[in-house]
């Protein structure tokens, strides 16, 4: 009997069917070039001793090269430059080029300490008014009106320009050969980059340009630690910049105005017209008079004091003013009475971060637009009134600002809710440099930027989303405005005792970086931890004020603590209203690197939460 003509379409529908499924189950889906490596990764780190120069960088090569600069002669900008664009190859994913790049930067010769703002704008045609029409409550993530003007060209050439001897041909070398011979994917990338499959599945649909950087444009293969990680487009980008350098120097022209020349390639040049086309072919709003017209600067860094030290943290274009509270606020406190990391330590400490991120929250914002109230926020007077502001029990609902006369505090009206992470999450982080050379210079660089939003296809350029770090409330003075700084999580810190250079720090973590940065200071300055131990402790974090990023949520009374800190503390933080989250030890993501100057050497950590390594001589 001949089958019946219904039979026959079912049969060949589950063909139809059957066949992509069979064809994704036949896919290679496993490492394609695995290498050797020991990773770093929550492993146990001694404390590095140097005599003559030291350098922590996010990850091994990073530092490996920096450090390779220092013994070959260089000096701590040429080494942080070095390392930095190491950093773009092998950690790319929570640190592109060319995103933003806060830097704070030690001169031993003039005994200056100077920040340089290395941070994008928003291009001229990002308005609130546009987001809300385009039907957007915040600056969208994963949009290509997420991304902002880029950076670290300007602050590299910048950097090389002022206190650089090497040229930008020379430092990017290391990065290029590494980026074409690849190097193994290292826990943190893998755990970024840990998509599932309809994750990768849609990326690949969403940004074809980032999955093909990212997952080699094999959307059925999920990443995997160790395999040979290669980044050849961006290769060929750091290339054709130091061919413009070496074609300029070629024709007779100063190193300076050689690295004048690299930079308007980039701003003005081949790299920029890239950027632009592709915004114009895809609705963004990026123009090449917003490349044009951008330029960084060099900045007085804000100062605050705790005892005897002198701190140093980036401008309010930055978190950075809120750490300075925060030690203001806790300054003339008992810590050593209250006992290292006991319930009513981190009690304190939890609440004294809500109150200063509360005040960031209401105040702080690109000084270029907003008058922030640095010398009231940081004044004894305002630190006092925050103290009178503690309670014996956690706040359950976001405190209010301090009042400062004459102004009136932005006071987030949505109501609390649970933090939200993005539906996909493709490098959820920062990275980090620092370095002290020989003759006491200090660089701490936090370059920044996710691969969230579209790549330019042929360049391997990571703008990033840093733009969902505004606002699109007009009273907030983090509002979006045109030629505007968002106010960013990254930012670098140095530390003086008396008059002398005494540490440099940063760590990645988003809105935890001046969580990490705090607990770690507090450890070594008023505990006398050595630097590595002080890293090392069990750490918390809260989430009690609104989050930098899009949707800029909270939730109130909630920390997340690693073990065994969780063990010790969470029935006494229980009593007090809190609800804990426990974490593995070292699983707060925030990789704190400090380099110390002791006696007439270097002292240096390196956190095992990150890839963040130490090396020195």
């Amino acid at each position: 009997m001949l089958m019946s003509r219904r039979k026959k379409i079912s049969i060949i529908l589950a063909v139809l069917l059957l066949l992509p499924i069979l064809g994704w189950l036949l896919l290679p889906k496993g490492p394609r070039d695995p290498l050797p490596f020991a990773d770093p990764w929550r492993q146990p780190r001694p404390l590095l001793r140097a005599g003559q120069h030291a350098v922590v960088a996010g990850t091994p090569w990073a530092a490996e090269t920096a450090l390779e600069v220092l013994e070959q002669g260089g000096n701590a900008v040429d080494a942080a430059i070095a390392g930095l664009l190491m950093l773009y190859v092998t950690h790319g994913e929570a640190s592109g080029f060319p995103g933003i790049m806060p830097t704070l930067l030690y001169h031993a010769g003039s005994d200056t300490v100077l920040g340089y703002v290395g941070v994008g704008v928003a291009p001229g045609l990002a308005t609130r008014q546009r987001m809300l029409e385009a039907g957007f409550e915040h600056v969208p993530e994963m949009h290509l009106w997420a991304q902002l003007v880029p950076a670290a060209p300007d602050g590299i050439v910048a950097l090389l320009q002022a206190y650089g001897s090497r040229s930008f041909a020379e430092l990017a070398a290391p990065a290029i050969r590494q980026a074409r011979q690849g190097f193994p994917v290292h826990q943190v990338m893998a755990k970024n980059l840990d998509l599932s499959l309809a994750e990768r599945i849609g990326y690949s649909w969403l940004m074809p340009s980032n999955a093909e950087v990212y997952l080699k444009g094999q959307w059925w293969r999920p990443i995997h630690h160790s395999d040979r990680f290669t980044r050849p487009d961006l290769a060929q980008t750091f290339e054709r910049m130091a061919a413009v350098e070496q074609a300029a120097l070629a024709t007779g022209a100063s190193r300076g105005d050689a690295l004048q020349a690299l930079r308007d390639f980039c701003y003005r040049g081949e790299m920029a017209s890239a950027i632009v086309q592709y915004h114009q072919q895809h609705q963004g709003l990026i123009r090449q008079q917003d490349l044009s017209n951008y330029r960084g600067k060099w900045e007085r860094p804000i100062v605050g004091h705790f005892g005897p030290y002198r701190v140093y943290v980036s401008g309010c274009w930055s978190q950075g003013i809120a750490l300075a509270e925060m030690l203001h606020i806790l300054e003339p406190m008992d810590l050593q009475g209250l006992g290292h990391n006991s319930v009513a330590y981190v009690h304190l400490l939890a609440q004294v971060i809500e109150l200063a991120m509360m005040d960031r929250e209401a105040y702080v914002g690109d000084p270029d637009f907003v008058q922030v109230p640095v010398d009231s926020l940081l004044s004894a007077p305002f630190a006092r009134r925050r103290r009178r502001a503690l309670s014996e029990q956690a706040f359950d609902r976001l405190p209010p600002p301090g009042s400062i006369g004459g102004l009136k505090p932005y006071l987030p009206a949505e109501p609390p809710g649970t933090v939200k992470a993005a539906g996909l999450k493709a490098g959820d982080d920062t990275s980090q440099i620092v370095v002290v050379d020989s003759a006491g210079n200090a660089v701490a660089i936090t370059p920044s930027d996710f691969p969230m939003t579209p790549i330019i296809p042929g360049w391997d350029l990571t703008l990033g989303n840093r733009m969902t770090q505004f606002r699109l409330q007009a009273n907030h003075p983090a509002v979006l405005q045109p030629g505007k700084r968002p106010r960013v999580t990254p930012q670098a810190v140095m530390v003086f005792k008396g008059n002398d250079f005494y540490m440099a720090l940063n760590t990645p973590g988003g809105d935890n970086q001046l969580q990490a940065l705090l607990q770690v200071l507090l450890n070594h300055l008023v505990f006398g931890m050595d630097i590595q131990r002080a890293i090392d402790q069990p750490r918390f974090k809260t989430s009690g004020f609104p989050s930098s990023f899009s949707p800029h949520s909270w939730e109130s009374a909630r920390l997340l603590v690693e073990a065994p800190l969780y063990e010790a503390v969470a029935a006494g933080l229980g009593e007090k209203g809190y609800k804990l989250k426990p974490a593995p030890r070292w699983g707060i993501d925030a990789g704190v690197g400090a380099v110390m100057r002791a006696g007439s050497g270097l002292l240096a950590g390196s956190d095992p939460r990150a890839e963040t390594t130490a090396k020195g001589r």
